[in-house]
């Protein structure tokens, strides 16, 4: 990349994270800037690629920070791109098999072509037929440039945003940094695919077979796989397929990966999603994959459970023990909020556009209340998207809430921890309870020898540093107006003595109001 091109991608770099942050904290400029429209914002990114691209599509599921008409750009960014140059291909090729490559036949046209690699079509010298995933050449490198380069300027950029806000942007590029690092290598994805093949063996679910002799950092070989994508109307129903099954299919999956077991596929879109003749599931790409803490599925599934039950309280402990509020909320608005919200997912007559519409206008109108998104929902809100888009392809009302609940409900013994029985419950509790009663030992020896440390949530650290610092903002500003009438008298000028005693008062002052 020489100096130019490599100037205007600093240069569109910096536009795109401007955007973010002006669109961010609801201001009209920043810098004598104004934002980029949505339809040239989709422009650059598809400009930057690679990472850019992947952190669109993140960016596509925060209605906390865009609005309506930046998000329909934003979903629309597909992780398609032009496929590699000839000379390109050949060097990559060449990176991945040498000179004696393991094929009777290579198809050198992709299947697929997306920013991390793409997909072509071979045989082995046996005969079997198999698919490889190539790693496009200097793309690794290229995406530590732009993490490099999104951070440096996002040390300029969060430094003006709220703490609740400043927070959640941080934790988006921290994982997005981390999970395309991994995606940029194909011995990860390799990984991925070989544990989640082990991890959900007894599901109906297919996930190609990979080989793991033939691949490696550049390349992944493996099975064929065939299938209609999820999305394909028309030709599900020309097959004959009941979509009703496959949809029941994909809502009771997703549930067992992000609910149940806190293992799942984190790179959803329907073209990773194939529809076998007998209307099984086929699972593709496994270059982003999360595992979720079990403390943030329980608080889902209660979030979930109560926006059901209409349990206002329920609710509002339920989004604070997610993390999706700040502790500091005002409980009077959030009961507001989620009455409004009940009302709109409780309207069983309202079709997907129009719930989409009143929940974004009922957000828009309660914008300063403290929401932040952790990195973990994100990636879950992705997997969420994918099943509402799909629901709707086929159903004109699909309500994310109303129809997945009863799925989850089966599900939630399972998903709280418990076995299928009471026996196998009491078991597993049995099984515990050597290291319970060694924790309550240990805790009863600390508290003996006052040696007892009390953990403090991450919760109450916020909510005390948010109604400390404007008493803190307060203190430092009364001390610094204190420490100014010591300068001016040491300047020794005429009015030396009367500014000092201003300053002096008005600092003295404003220390005593905080204090007070």
């Amino acid at each position: 990349m020489g100096p130019v091109s490599a100037l205007r991608r600093v240069w569109l770099a910096f536009r795109f994270l401007h955007t973010v942050f002006v669109l961010v904290r609801r201001d009209e400029s920043f810098l004598f800037m104004r934002p980029q429209p949505p339809r040239e914002l989709k422009e650059t990114i598809l400009t930057l690629g690679v990472s850019f691209i992947k952190l669109a599509q993140v960016l596509a599921t925060r209605a906390d920070f865009f609005t309506e008409d930046y998000l329909a750009d934003l979903r629309a960014i597909h992780d398609e791109v032009a496929p590699m140059s000839e000379a390109d291909f050949r060097a990559s090729f060449f990176r991945a098999f040498g000179d004696v490559p393991p094929f009777a036949a290579f198809d050198e046209t992709p299947l697929a072509s997306a920013s991390i690699g793409q997909v072509h079509e071979a045989y082995l010298t046996d005969g079997t037929k198999v698919a490889v995933k190539l790693r496009r050449l200097g793309v690794a490198s290229l995406v530590r440039s732009d993490i490099r380069l999104m951070r440096s300027m996002l040390a300029v950029f969060t430094p003006f945003f709220s703490s609740a806000t400043k927070n959640s942007i941080e934790a988006v590029l921290a994982e997005f940094s981390a999970m395309i690092v991994k995606e940029a290598d194909l011995s990860v994805e390799l990984a991925n695919l070989r544990k989640f093949t082990q991890a959900y063996a007894d599901r109906a679910v297919r996930f190609p077979v990979p080989i793991p002799e033939l691949s490696n950092a550049d390349a992944l070989v493996m099975s064929f796989e065939t299938g209609l994508r999820i999305d394909d109307k028309a030709a599900l129903s020309e097959a004959g397929i009941d979509f009703q099954k496959v949809l029941d299919e994909l809502i009771g999956f997703y549930i067992e990966q992000m609910l149940v077991r806190g293992y799942f596929h984190a790179d959803p879109h329907p073209g990773n999603i194939l529809v076998r003749p007998d209307g099984g599931l086929t699972l593709l790409d496994f270059g982003m994959v999360k595992r979720l803490p079990a403390d943030t599925r329980v608080a889902m599934i209660e979030v979930a459970k109560t926006a059901h039950d209409r349990d206002y309280e329920g609710f509002i402990v339920a989004c604070k023990r997610l993390g999706i509020v700040a502790a500091g909320a005002k409980r009077t608005e959030m009961m507001e909020f989620a009455e409004r919200m009940f009302d709109i997912f409780g309207d069983a007559g309202l079709s997907a556009a129009s719930m989409q519409a009143l929940a974004f206008s009922v957000m828009n109108s309660m914008k300063d209340l403290p929401f932040k998104v952790p990195q973990d929902v994100v990636y879950v809100m992705r997997a969420s998207t994918l099943v509402e888009g799909i629901g709707t392809t086929y159903m004109e009302n699909f309500n994310g809430i109303k129809d997945i609940l009863p799925q989850l409900r089966s599900n939630m013994a399972r998903a709280m921890g418990a076995g299928h029985g009471l026996f196998p419950t009491l078991q597993s509790e049995l099984a515990s309870l050597p290291l319970t009663l060694r924790r309550a030992k240990t805790v009863l020896t600390d508290l003996s020898e006052s040696n007892l440390r009390v953990k403090v949530s991450p919760e109450t650290i916020e909510y005390t540093g948010h109604r400390l610092r404007p008493y803190v903002r307060a203190v430092a500003t009364g001390l610094l107006l204190v420490a100014a009438a010591f300068l001016a008298l040491l300047t020794g000028s005429t009015h030396a003595p009367e500014i000092a005693w201003t300053l002096f008062g008005l600092g003295a002052l404003r220390v005593w109001l905080a204090l007070r």
